[in-house]
């Protein structure tokens, strides 16, 4: 048995793209997953798996279909529209909490961002992205992960959309600090 964070992309933001969390439970336990549970209503779900750990990203050898697969597939069919997910085990959502270049403890926790990405882009992929002119907000990116931190909050900053704007577009999806913590405790 393997437990996951599902982190979806871009629903419930300005009335947008609904998806009901008491409805994605009922969706993923169709799934045959336990102990589902949602956090916030902003797209972040911890599930686990009855079957053979086959990864969240991809191929698998031939066993079950990897749980993000079928997650998107079912909100898609259920809801009517598509929603990127990212999935993380408990392991993996460690290792990029650990990786954090960040002082992190010593931060507010709402200004420092991890933005999953799906896959680990080269190095260079947000080269084109120049630090000092989005400052005092800064990023750095570390395999799977970006981690953005806004001393002044993230309400105003151009960063975010200026690494969503860079090519090839990878999918990506934010979550603050407090955010990131819980859900590690949350597969645990």
């Amino acid at each position: 048995m393997t437990t996951y964070a599902a982190l979806l992309r871009g629903i419930n933001v300005g009335g947008h793209r609904k998806i009901p969390m008491a409805e994605l439970r009922d969706l993923m336990k169709a799934l045959g997953w336990t102990d589902v549970r949602t956090y916030l209503q902003s797209g972040n779900a911890v599930f686990t798996t009855p079957g053979p750990d086959c990864g969240p990203g991809g191929g698998d050898g031939g066993r079950e279909e990897p749980p993000r697969s079928r997650l998107e597939r079912a909100i898609a069919g259920h809801f009517g529209f598509e929603v990127p997910c990212l999935v993380r085990t408990h392991e993996e959502l460690r290792a990029t909490a650990d990786a954090c270049p960040y002082p992190a403890a010593e931060l507010d926790p709402a200004k420092l961002l991890v933005l999953f990405l799906d896959g680990t882009p080269d190095p260079a992929h947000f080269a084109s992205v120049d630090p000092g002119t989005y400052a005092p907000d800064t990023f750095a990116h570390i395999g799977d992960a970006v981690y953005c931190y806004f001393p002044d909050g993230m309400g105003r900053s151009k960063l975010a959309d200026a690494l969503g704007a860079v090519r090839p577009q990878l999918t990506a999806t934010g979550r603050n600090w407090r955010t990131v913590t819980k859900l590690i405790e949350l597969t645990a």
